[in-house]
This record gives structure tokens, sequence and C-alpha cells, in this order.
């Protein structure tokens, strides 16, 4: 289906908690109120909604959270989004922490790629960021997650987290250096003003792009297709995996944004930059023949763009962590 400005929309973020086993300095430090289990929409409503959205174009589905693996059955829901008529694939995005455990179900499940959220491959740094000790437990399965036929990405977060307006180079090109060993993507995400990512400014990918080129020359654009995301790829000689760039806040992509949100308690948001949206939790339980009729009518309200660059216009005031990442 198109919005009102002619894009084509056809691809759902469903986030299937608001759990997490991190504690992430730009999400949720201290963790969250998190709301009851009677709140969060069974998976018998998800795989309903996903029904609707798919008579409406949805072809692509990423499971998110918090973190999606904390929720039991978790795989038993992605074959079941597998099967939905007119779903073409179903991803996740994961803290990777849990994975290596559940990968052998995951594979089962049919799921068409798996997206590992590490920002770093420094242990202290990693603590500091994360609250954890388990990034060895994370690089071990995106180790073993790279020797099955699931493709697998790397996605790091780029936040100035100490304020000094340093780039942090030397960390992420150790963090590329798992394209080099594995057959994964590794991607840099622009960090976006949303809850407590407001306190630390984004770093941005054009400066981190120049730190790659000045440490591998041989830096050249992968036009082949990754998924359906706004990642711009490239690929480096003698790398068995691709980088890629997600550049929200310095690149700008919104006039080819094709995806809507469903947070776990419901509420589909159309853009990530503004609070509003539509409340589908009491309609997939009370009205569920209208559920078709509300995500088309969030998908064709749509907003034109975000207004990531203009903070005060933002009126999305959730952590990532209540919305979805």
């Amino acid at each position: 289906m198109k919005d009102r400005y002619g894009r084509t929309i056809e691809y759902m973020r469903i986030s299937i908690t608001d759990r997490c086993n991190l504690r992430c300095r730009y999400c949720m430090p201290d963790g969250i109120e998190t709301v009851d289990m009677k709140e969060i929409l069974t998976y018998e409503e998800i795989v309903k909604i996903t029904e609707e959205a798919a008579k409406s174009g949805i072809r692509h589905i990423k499971i998110t959270g918090g973190e999606p693996l904390v929720r039991k059955g978790c795989t038993e829901l992605i074959r079941k989004l597998k099967n939905v008529e007119g779903i073409e694939t179903v991803t996740m995005t994961t803290n990777g922490i849990l994975l290596k455990q559940y990968l052998g179900e995951l594979q089962k499940s049919g799921i068409d790629g798996i997206n590992v959220s590490l920002d770093t491959t420094n242990p202290k740094l990693y603590r500091e960021i994360t609250g954890s000790d388990a990034m060895s437990d994370v690089l071990d399965a995106i180790v073993e997650a790279s020797k099955t036929s699931i493709p697998v990405k790397v996605n790091a977060v780029l936040f100035d987290l100490h304020g000094d307006g340093q780039t942090n180079a030397a960390s992420y090109l150790k963090l590329l250096r798992l394209a080099e060993d594995y057959p994964v993507d590794v991607r840099f995400i622009e960090g976006m003003p949303i809850g407590r990512g407001k306190a630390f400014p984004t770093i941005s990918s054009e400066e981190v792009f120049a730190e790659v080129q000045k440490a591998y020359p041989s830096v050249s654009q992968d036009t082949r297709l990754h998924g359906y995301g706004p990642a711009k790829y490239y690929t480096i000689d003698g790398f068995r995996g691709s980088i890629g760039f997600i550049s929200a806040i310095h690149g700008k992509f919104c006039d080819s944004c094709n995806r809507i949100r469903l947070s776990a308690v419901g509420f589909v948001k159309p853009c990530l930059c503004y609070g509003e949206g539509y409340d589908l939790k009491d309609v997939v339980r009370n009205h569920p023949s209208q559920i078709q009729t509300v995500l088309q009518k969030a998908i064709y309200e749509k907003p034109k763009e975000h207004c990531f660059e203009k903070e005060e216009q933002i009126s999305e005031n959730g952590n990532m962590i209540s919305i979805g990442g």
C-alpha cells in the first residue's frame, strides 16, 4: 500500500516484549517499569494483525523488543509468521546474549535474517555501555550464526557516550574486523534523539566512513541487495562481509521510508520521531474486523519526514525499549 506521499509501505517492525536482559546507557540504564503481561499482545493477536497487514501490502516483518528472545515461544511465533500468506521475509534483531542457545530453533523456524546489536568489541567499553560482561557470549553467538545459512548483520549505534566529540574510530575499526573474518555485515547506525538517547550526541556516519576510507582505501560501493532497509553498503578487498551505514540524521532518507512499527502493547507508530499513532490492542481484542482499516489509516497518514534535526519538534517521549527497537 502507498501512503499519501506515494511511498510503498511494505515493512513492519513488531516488538514482542518490553523486557531486556541488558541495561544500555542510551536505552534503559536503570531499567524501566514494565507493563503487565496482560497488556502485551499475545502471539495469536500478533499473527492476526500480521495477516491483516499482509492484506494491506506488508511483505517484510522484523521481530524486535526489548530483547525478543527473553519472551518464551519467540521462535514458534517466527515460524507462524513465516506461514502468513503474503509475508515474504521474517527477520529478527537481538542483543545476542541468548542467540547461541536458540540458534537451532531459529534455523528450524525458517528465519530469513538475524541482526545482532553490538556497539564494540572492547570488553571494558561493552560493560560501560550495557552494564554486562556478556560480550564474549555475544561474539561466540555471532561466529556460530555465521556458520549457518542465515544472513547475519551486526548493528553498532553511533553515539558520543562521553561527550568529548571523539569519533572513537579505533573501536569502530576493530568492530569492523568481524566482517573481515566472518561472512557477516557490520553496520553503523546514527543514534537518534529518542528517550535516553537525547542525552548523547550522535556521531555522523560520514565521520566513521572517512576513518574507514583511511584504513581501507579499497572500500567501494556494494549494490547487492542486503535487505529492505535504508542502509548503504560497501565492500572492502579481502573482507568476507560488507559494511553498511544507516544515516538517519545526516543522510535523511524519509523520502524512501517503507516502514511502520507495532509496539509490544499494540500501538502502531507510522514514524519513530512522533508520539502519534493508533491503538490496535483494543481493535484486535474487541473489533477485529477493523484491524485492516486502522492499519491502512496509519500507513496512509504516515508523516512526510522526521524532525530529529529539530529536537524541540520531536513529540515522541518514550524510550526505545517501550517503542520497539
